[in-house]
């Protein structure tokens, strides 16, 4: 699994002009998944972003996580994260997974959070969504799992 993570001070996300997933200050959070990407993966993967430390401490240093600051999480399924550029001007997509196997696992991601205590928004998985977010820092990571 691939996330890419932003911080950010905001973020929503709508389909067909209506907002279906918002937050405030949190984690947006764009996932992708591949073939060999299964439950405990995508459990690992939610209790690294919920405990990722790059949040500010009193001291202005990003030394505290969504878990220690209710920070807020926007899922949002991004097959293109394994969009592979090397050969040509079109990207291929063959390392994304079925999307049957990643809605389920998109939804585990979600459940796991939640059974952090996070509160998570999502996007609606396989629509044309837009993405409308304000990065604070800006911090964004790409995190492997």
């Amino acid at each position: 699994m691939r996330a890419l993570v932003q911080r950010a001070s905001r973020a929503r996300v709508w389909v067909d002009g209506k907002t279906v997933g918002e937050i405030r200050a949190g984690l947006c959070c764009l996932i992708g998944v591949t073939h060999d990407d299964d439950h405990k993966k995508a459990k690992k993967l939610a209790e690294k972003l919920w405990h990722l430390r790059v949040f500010d401490d009193e001291e202005g240093k990003t030394n505290r996580s969504a878990a220690e600051t209710n920070g807020e999480v926007l899922i949002v399924s991004q097959f293109t994260l394994y969009g592979d550029t090397q050969r040509g001007r079109r990207p291929s997509y063959t390392a994304a997974a079925s999307s049957a196997q990643a809605d389920k696992l998109i939804n585990h991601l979600v459940k796991e959070l939640q059974n952090l205590g996070a509160t998570v928004e999502t996007g609606t998985f396989g629509a044309h969504m837009k993405l409308e977010l304000v990065n604070d820092g800006p911090i964004t990571l790409l995190i492997e799992i």
